[in-house]
């Protein structure tokens, strides 16, 4: 049986920006629409797909209203904070905001309208490799009262999605769909809407319309990426091993310049790189689950990612 593989943030680029670009004027203010009757400043979908509207990264989804939750204070947590001011800050929020967008503007449920896109929403009928919760169930505990959503293998693991915040996660895949889904997403012209209108952001990183520039300093994916050929095509690289990979090169502190590739990682373990100059595409299936289950760390999840990266790209050249 092919093995299914929960996309969780990829449905970023995949879902939600594509269906943003066909349907919402980017520039338009949603200040009203979205509840921000305090906010001074304009809230456009151009700043929510390039993360610059100034939304923390994260707030736990209970149905209240977001604009609502905002004005409490928190507990510290990484992902309770305030974003970094005149920076891009990756926030699921942004998305979220994008999906009740969407949904005004059509009329028609999130889910259905991602349907679109080749991949599948939640409740699946297989269930992907299951990894532990992590930092997203440690700040729902601290953000409301409200229990964290119960876990069931047909919904994502992110907590918010399994407690129904669309926009940013809830799609997956087998190699095989995501192939198929790639293939549409690049023909269509999204991956070049969203690989434009950089913005400066946190720790170097550089967005455009979804998709972040991939840097070729030393230790960073671009490097590895920069040794491909052109005329790539699309690519899905799977790899279902749990055991712990081998330690991946530090990345410098600098990020280098801009490798020609963009990217966008997921949560539970994919990764998502494209090439504008020649519509070269990769998709990375891999997951987070360690060999004891546990959940790996960032770093070790980089390492996995860098091992089957690299590995596939050595077996090129």
């Amino acid at each position: 049986m092919a093995r299914f593989y929960d996309l969780a943030s990829l449905a970023k680029p995949l879902v939600t920006a594509p269906l943003a670009l066909a349907f919402l004027d980017l520039d338009a203010d949603r200040r009203w629409a979205l509840g921000f009757h305090d906010r001074e400043a304009p809230l456009t979908a151009r700043q929510l797909l390039s993360h610059r509207s100034g939304l923390p990264p994260w707030r736990p989804f209970t149905g209240e209203a977001l604009a609502a939750q905002l004005r409490r204070p928190l507990p510290d947590h990484p992902l309770l904070r305030p974003a970094t001011p005149g920076l891009a800050t990756y926030s699921d929020l942004n998305y979220r905001l994008l999906a009740e967008l969407l949904e005004q503007e059509t009329g028609v449920p999130f889910a259905r309208l991602g349907e679109a896109s080749g991949l599948r929403p939640t409740p699946w009928p297989e269930a992907p490799v299951e990894v532990p919760d992590g930092p997203d169930a440690e700040a729902w505990r601290l953000a409301t009262d409200l229990p964290l959503p119960p876990r069931d293998p047909h919904l994502p693991h992110d907590a918010n999605a399994r407690a129904g915040m669309r926009g940013h996660a809830g799609f997956g895949a087998t190699a095989s769909d995501m192939g198929t889904a790639l293939a549409r997403w690049v023909a269509a012209g999204w991956p070049a809407r969203m690989a434009v209108d950089t913005a400066a952001g946190e720790d170097g990183a550089s967005w455009g319309l979804g998709l972040q520039v991939a840097f070729a300093g030393p230790g960073r994916f671009g490097q590895l990426l920069s040794n491909l050929p052109l005329d790539l095509g699309v690519h899905v690289i799977e790899d279902p091993s749990t055991g712990l990979p081998p330690i991946a090169p530090g990345p410098d502190p600098g990020p280098g310049v801009p490798s020609g590739w963009w990217f966008h990682l997921g949560y539970t373990g994919p990764a998502l790189f494209y090439r504008p100059s020649d519509q070269a595409c990769l998709a990375l299936l891999v997951h987070r689950r360690g060999p004891q289950g546990e959940l790996l760390p960032v770093e070790a999840l980089r390492a996995r990612r860098w091992q089957v990266l690299r590995s596939w790209v050595e077996a090129l050249a």
